[in-house]
């Protein structure tokens, strides 16, 4: 099947210290505590949760394990990227940068290790392509100063309306598995294999939902250490009967230990 008409939902992490976590969310990414449970708050933008913080005591990042290379909010253009980026300066925040032709990107990390693209799209009649239907994308130095004086006047407020998580990223063992568990069982279609070492995959004609990666070259699957706990996967109910899905919420997992929770959202 051909997977389509498709959103992600938000990312679970386990976290050692709640407090501190929920902090920099709000702090630093500007999130909206949305929801509080006995061990776990769910932040995001208004009405759209992106990141469910789990805490379980004790947990420590496994450095050599497959897992989360970044999860990726997208904001709604380019203007609100650059109150974002003008208030991480602010923050005295250290961010890497990456013009993607398709995107523009800064990067950085939570304080336990989770890494974080803060990004927003170029629009669709902008992208090009190869002559094999692949998106065309690099990595460039981003045009911030113009991005900040487009931003001078819009002091930042937190997250915006309109804003998603765009896609997620993971540290795999086997690009080969990685191909034929999210082409192959969850329907996405390869959109780019330029970078070496990595694979990109997407529906409905984005750029890229999931990117998978060698760079770290992890020799163990996932455990339950800190760090990615689930990804979100939003669909209709006859995707998810195609999936094979029985119930309106059921769970995959990988072959390195990754799971998506699948949820019907009609």
């Amino acid at each position: 099947m051909k997977l389509s008409n498709i959103k992600l939902g938000a990312v679970t992490l386990r976290v050692n210290d709640l407090a501190t976590m929920k902090t920099f969310y709000e702090r630093v990414i500007g999130m909206d505590v949305i929801e509080v449970g006995l061990d776990r708050i769910t932040l995001g933008a208004p009405n759209t949760p992106l990141v469910v913080l789990h805490e379980v005591k004790g947990v420590r990042q496994s450095p050599r394990a497959a897992g989360l290379f970044h999860m990726a909010i997208l904001l709604p253009d380019r203007v609100e990227l650059g109150r974002m980026l003008r208030h991480l300066i602010e923050q005295r925040i250290e961010v890497g940068q990456g013009d993607h032709l398709v995107s523009e990107a800064f990067y950085l990390s939570d304080p336990e290790g989770n890494g974080i693209e803060l990004y927003a799209d170029r629009p669709r009649e902008q992208w090009e392509y190869e002559a094999n239907g692949h998106v065309k994308m690099a990595t460039d130095p981003v045009e911030y100063e113009s991005m900040l004086e487009a931003a001078a006047d819009r002091p930042f407020t937190g997250l915006p309306t309109g804003t998603t998580m765009g896609h997620v990223h993971f540290k795999v063992r086997s690009l080969e598995a990685a191909k034929l568990f999210y082409q192959n069982r969850l329907g996405f279609a390869v959109t780019t294999d330029s970078y070496p070492g990595a694979l990109f995959f997407a529906a409905d004609g984005y750029h890229h939902h999931i990117g998978t990666n060698v760079w770290a070259r992890p020799n163990e699957p996932m455990r339950e250490a800190a760090g990615l706990e689930a990804w979100t996967l939003l669909i209709d109910a006859a995707t998810n009967r195609e999936l094979g899905g029985t119930t309106p919420e059921w769970s995959l997992t990988d072959d390195d230990g990754i799971t998506v929770n699948i949820k019907s959202v009609d």
